[in-house]
């Protein structure tokens, strides 16, 4: 049986699909949408993805054999954030092991439910020619969602609930492009006084003499008679507030990806600091992942993770610094915070040992107490007495 939408027939019979449907393609021709698309797929494929299997580990560091692994993890989930869903097939062995992966297109995959509701299957069509269309079953398909509306299993694309913003920047972007052609298309406005009711052909020749006559004076005044009054235009302040109110489709773009506007280099929120905004979108990282998590888990029979420290501390900073405030509160040694430096790469594995740091001893000159030497001024007088 087909999983459809109901509101899929509606929109088709009241013929209002062109309004709720936003092509990828066209979506990413938008700037915003491109700049969070890219930022969040990046970072999803920047982060590592642990399973505790060396057979799962290994399919998820090199999936596919026809790029590498970064580029096959961010175009499926730039996929997954365009569509609310993406998918890949698993290309398995006789035995059941994963040889490799195949991204598929949206447009080739068609999932449909089985008659007695024990799971789904998937009509392919692969690029390849000869192979056709082919019955694929559930488990050897990796089929990752976001946002389900009939039970988990198929997703909602977020383009969907920025229909009605994507047109509002569209015609805005027209609207302001037509402004400013219209506020600069003419430089000025040449007066003719007392000179009765001129014809077209004679107001555009004397345009064109004017203009020869400015180019010609090489940027220097130009002079006029009695007759002519000239009055330079200037783009009116309202074309800058138009510019400005551009901005609220971003934020509302922004808000469907549940980030904040910054990373699109929007003003975000003024009065947190940078600690809190990283915080918010390793939040946001986090929902994705869980997704992510979550299909791979289920595909595959191990416990996987998704460790997203290296998306967003790239060089490890933040870590150093946290595991650093830990060994003055107490709660971690020296050696114990070299190994956890060690293991996330912050320092190396062949690290030379501290040197141990050793305090100079000045001699000390020890006096027995049977030395006669010491007492030789008395002995003396003794000796001199005896003699006598």
């Amino acid at each position: 049986m087909a999983i459809n939408d109901d509101s899929d027939v509606l929109h088709f019979l009241t013929n209002e699909g062109d309004d709720r449907y936003v092509d990828a393609r066209a979506a990413l021709k938008n700037s915003d949408v491109y700049s969070i698309v890219f930022q969040l797929s990046s970072d999803l494929a920047n982060g590592t993805l642990k399973a505790d299997a060396p057979r799962a580990q290994g399919i998820l560091n090199n999936p596919t054999q026809t790029s590498n692994g970064h580029a096959f993890w961010q175009s499926m989930f730039a996929q997954l954030l365009l569509g609310g869903e993406c998918f890949a097939y698993r290309w398995r062995n006789e035995n059941g092991t994963d040889m490799s992966w195949e991204y598929l297109r949206p447009d080739q995959v068609t999932p449909f439910l089985l008659e007695d509701g024990s799971g789904l299957i998937y009509n392919v069509t692969f690029d390849e020619p000869g192979t056709g269309v082919e019955a694929i079953p559930q488990s050897n398909m990796i089929h990752i969602r976001l946002l389900s509306k009939n039970g988990g299993k198929t997703g909602v694309s977020p383009l969907s609930a920025l229909a009605n913003e994507l047109q509002i920047k569209n015609q805005s972007n027209k609207l302001t492009l037509s402004a400013l052609a219209r506020s600069i298309m003419s430089p000025g406005v040449l007066t003719v006084k007392h000179g009765g009711l001129l014809s077209d052909a004679d107001k555009a020749a004397r345009s064109r003499k004017f203009m020869k006559q400015t180019n010609e004076s090489n940027s220097g005044p130009i002079v006029l008679d009695d007759l002519e009054e000239y009055t330079p235009l200037e783009i009116k302040n309202n074309v800058a507030q138009l510019l400005d109110q551009v901005q609220w489709t971003s934020q509302q773009i922004a808000k469907v990806y549940g980030v904040s506007d910054s990373i699109i280099n929007g003003q975000g929120d003024q009065q947190s600091s940078v600690q809190m905004m990283n915080s918010d979108y390793i939040k946001s990282l986090s929902r994705f992942a869980k997704a992510i998590v979550g299909e791979l888990n289920t595909k595959l029979n191990a416990n996987i993770t998704m460790d997203l420290r290296a998306a967003v501390d790239p060089l490890g900073d933040d870590y150093a610094s946290t595991v650093a405030n830990l060994q003055k509160s107490g709660v971690l040694d020296a050696n114990q915070v070299t190994w956890l430096l060690q293991q996330n790469n912050y320092l190396p594995d062949d690290l030379p040992k501290k040197e141990q740091s050793q305090a100079q001893v000045q001699p000390v000159q020890v006096v027995s107490g049977n030395d006669t030497s010491a007492e030789g001024g008395d002995n003396d007088d003794e000796e001199d007495s005896s003699e006598r």
